[in-house]
C-alpha cells in the first residue's frame, strides 16, 4: 500500500497535536489523579508533564477541593459540564490567578475517567480591561486640562485680591485672615497642578528597580503602622530597566501608601517583581514584560469604584485627594506601560507592567 502524502491525518501523532493545542487538556482517573496531560495543562499547573502524572489534580490547585466538586457531578451524570469564570490558582504558583473557561467529561475509555478541558480567558479580558484604562487616562487628561484651566484663572484673582487688601490692613490681627486665603489658594493651586501629572520630560537611565522598590520599601516602611507587615518578593532575573528614576518611585510609592492606607492598623503588604512573558499592554502584544505587583490583604477596592478608581479625584477615604493612582497610571502610561488591579476582600494586587523589549539593559 502506497504511504499516505504528507499533510494527511495520518502523519501526525495525537499526542503532538494536542500539545501544540493552546487549551489545558487533561485526563483523571477515578481516583481524582492525572493519567495525562498536555504541554498547555503542564504551563497552567507550573509543573512538568512527568512531575504531575499519577497527581491528585486537587493537590496541584489552591481550591482543589471545588474543582473536585465539579469532576464529581459530571462523573455522577454521566454528561458533559461546562463552567464559564471559574477562578484557578495554581499551587505551585500563589500570585498567578486565572480567569478560566472549564469543559468537563466523563469518558467510556477508563473507569470514571473524565476529560478536563481548560480555556484560559485571562488574556483576553486582560487585554479589554487594559484598552478601557488606557482610553481612561487619555479622558482624565483632558478632563483635568479642563479643569485646571476653570479653576486656575480664579484662583490667581482671588490670591492676588488678598495680597492687595493685605498691604491696606492696619493691624497683623486682621492679615492673619488674609494669609490664610492666600494659603489655601497656594494649596488648591497644588491641587490643581498635581490633577496635570507631573510635567517634566522625562529622564530615562538604565535602573535596577529592585532599587527602587527597596527604596519604596524604606519609606513605605517608615509611615506604616507597627501592625502593618511589608515583605518583598524578587525575581533576580529582571535587567536593568530604562526609566525615569524620580517618577518611577512616585509611582511606586503612589501605589505602596495606597495599599497601606487600604490596610489601616493591621495587614501585610508584598512587594513583588517578575518578568512576564507574551503579556500584552492594551492590544499590544509583548515577548517580556516587567510586573512590578503591590499586594495587600485588605478589604479590597469597593465594587463601586472598581470602573473609575484611576481617575482623578475618586477616593474612597473621606481624608484621601484621589490623586495618588491617577498620578501613578500617567506616570506608568508614558512609560509605555500600564497600571492593572485585581481585587476581592483579602486580596488586592496593584500590577505595574512595564515593556522590555527596547527598553533594558543587561547588568553587567
Amino acid at each position: 500500500m502506497a504511504r499516505e502524502p504528507r499533510g494527511e491525518a495520518g502523519d501526525f501523532d495525537a499526542d503532538t497535536v494536542l500539545d501544540a493545542m493552546a487549551t489545558a487538556v487533561i485526563v483523571v482517573d477515578g481516583a481524582g489523579r492525572i493519567s495525562w496531560l498536555n504541554a498547555a495543562a503542564g504551563n497552567l499547573l507550573a509543573t512538568g508533564p512527568a512531575a504531575a502524572r499519577g497527581r491528585p489534580l486537587a493537590s496541584m490547585l489552591t481550591d482543589g477541593a471545588q474543582f473536585d466538586s465539579l469532576i464529581s457531578r459530571s462523573r455522577a451524570s454521566g454528561e458533559p459540564l461546562a463552567m464559564r469564570g471559574f477562578e484557578l490558582v495554581p499551587a505551585a504558583r500563589g500570585d498567578a490567578h486565572y480567569q478560566v473557561d472549564i469543559t468537563l467529561t466523563p469518558l467510556g475509555t477508563g473507569p470514571d475517567s473524565v476529560l478536563v478541558e481548560i480555556s484560559d480567558t485571562t488574556q483576553p479580558g486582560r487585554i479589554t480591561r487594559d484598552t478601557a484604562l488606557l482610553a481612561q487616562q487619555g479622558g482624565s487628561r483632558v478632563m483635568a486640562r479642563q479643569l485646571a484651566h476653570e479653576i486656575k484663572n480664579p484662583l490667581g484673582g482671588l490670591r492676588g485680591a488678598a495680597q492687595l487688601l493685605e498691604r491696606e490692613l492696619p493691624n497683623e490681627e486682621l492679615k492673619e485672615y488674609t494669609r490664610v486665603i492666600i494659603g489655601e489658594a497656594d494649596r488648591l493651586c497644588a491641587l490643581v497642578d498635581g490633577l496635570l501629572g507631573p510635567a517634566r520630560p522625562m529622564r530615562r537611565e538604565p535602573v535596577n528597580v529592585h532599587e527602587l522598590i527597596d527604596h519604596v520599601y524604606r519609606l513605605a516602611r517608615a509611615e506604616a503602622p507597627a501592625g502593618v507587615a511589608i515583605e518583598r518578593d524578587y525575581d533576580p532575573s529582571l535587567p536593568l530597566l530604562v526609566l525615569d528614576r524620580d517618577l518611577m518611585v512616585q509611582a511606586m510609592l503612589n501605589l505602596a501608601r495606597n495599599a497601606v492606607q487600604a490596610l489601616g492598623e493591621r495587614g501585610e503588604l508584598t512587594m513583588r517583581s517578575r518578568a512576564l512573558t507574551h503579556a500584552t499592554i492594551g492590544a499590544e502584544r509583548h515577548r517580556i514584560v516587567a510586573s512590578l505587583q503591590f499586594e495587600d490583604n485588605g478589604p479590597g477596592v469597593p465594587a463601586e469604584l472598581g470602573e473609575t478608581i484611576f481617575y482623578p479625584l475618586v477616593t474612597a477615604r473621606p481624608e484621601g485627594t484621589g490623586l495618588g493612582l491617577a498620578v501613578a497610571q500617567d506616570i506608568a502610561t508614558r512609560h509605555g506601560g500600564i497600571i492593572e488591579f485585581d481585587s476581592r476582600p483579602g486580596r488586592t494586587v496593584f500590577s505595574l507592567l512595564l515593556p522590555m523589549e527596547g527598553n533594558h539593559e543587561q547588568a553587567a
